[in-house]
């Protein structure tokens, strides 16, 4: 009696502990359950939203490269040379200069003479075209020549830019090397490496502002000269007009035939000199005559 209630007591135990241990069990699996979908959320990132791209993925329907429309801008150096004829040239001078200003130029060499004069204008190039057309139109003024030019410096913009852009990177890398140096040795040689690179960054720039220069402003090369009154033949006509006729005849005759003596005077020289020489021998050794017996 007394084995029975033990064993009985014994398996009371044993299903009290068994249940304890499955409750503890569901327990903790349902708290690391919570955890894991807990960071599984907040390490999971949200889909992507529309067509954009996944981070690491190129996305191919991205806009152009501005550098592309870039190349496509030609850059291009104009010029032109006008060439005019009027009844003042300091009229014309003025008038020119005063078109120049108003479109935003200015005038350059210039050198006026009583009947001639020549300047350099240099206006926006976006103008040019505007300015010739008024140049051209000045009262009183008649166009003999007009000449324009354009030079394409494209590619010589886009290989200084370039150039630019590497020596920029050159002389960072430079100056973070002379940030690092420690020995006045090394200080010495970086500086030196870097003063030479920062003359090419700056000699860069100023070829860089000069071909933008160029191609901002335009040049013009203006000639202005006085038109003269063509001469009138002179009168013909009655005796003083063939008198003077026979002048210019006799004039012209005269010239003509100094003309062919002038030619013929060295040949004379060259012949004539050797043949009077050689006479005049002959004549030495001639036997004087006899002279008469009375």
């Amino acid at each position: 009696m007394r084995s029975r209630l033990v064993a009985g007591l014994v398996l009371a135990l044993g299903v009290g502990a068994g249940l304890a241990g499955c409750s503890a069990d569901g327990g903790t699996s349902e708290s690391s359950g919570a955890y894991s979908g807990a960071d599984a959320n907040v390490a999971a990132p949200e889909a992507p939203v529309g067509k954009e791209s996944a981070p690491g993925q190129v996305n191919d329907k991205a806009p152009a490269v501005a550098s592309g429309q870039i190349a496509t801008e030609r850059k291009l150096v104009r010029s032109a040379k006008i060439g005019l004829t009027a009844p003042d040239v300091k009229s014309a001078v003025d008038q020119a200069r005063q078109i120049a200003v108003m479109a935003g130029g200015f005038t350059g060499a210039e050198r006026t003479e009583y009947k001639s004069a020549s300047l350099t204008l240099s206006v926006p190039a976006d103008k040019l075209d505007a300015v010739l057309g008024q140049l051209t139109s000045v009262p009183g003024t008649t166009v003999k020549t007009r000449e324009q030019t354009a030079q394409d410096v494209t590619d010589q913009t886009v290989d200084v830019e370039a150039r630019l852009a590497t020596q920029r990177a050159s002389v960072e890398r430079v100056r973070a090397l002379l940030a690092r140096a420690t020995s006045v040795s090394e200080i010495t040689s970086i500086e030196g490496e870097l003063t030479s690179r920062e003359s090419e960054l700056e000699s860069l720039q100023r070829r860089r502002d000069s071909l933008a220069g160029s191609v901002a402003m335009s040049t013009v090369t203006l000639s202005v000269k006085t038109e003269s009154a063509p001469v009138a033949p002179p009168d013909r006509s009655g005796f003083l007009g063939g008198l003077a006729g026979g002048w210019d005849a006799f004039l012209g005759f005269g010239g003509g035939l100094l003309t062919v003596v002038g030619a013929v005077a060295p040949f004379l020289l060259l012949i004539g000199v050797p043949v009077a020489a050689v006479v005049w021998w002959f004549r030495r050794r001639r036997p004087a005559p006899a002279a008469p017996t009375e």
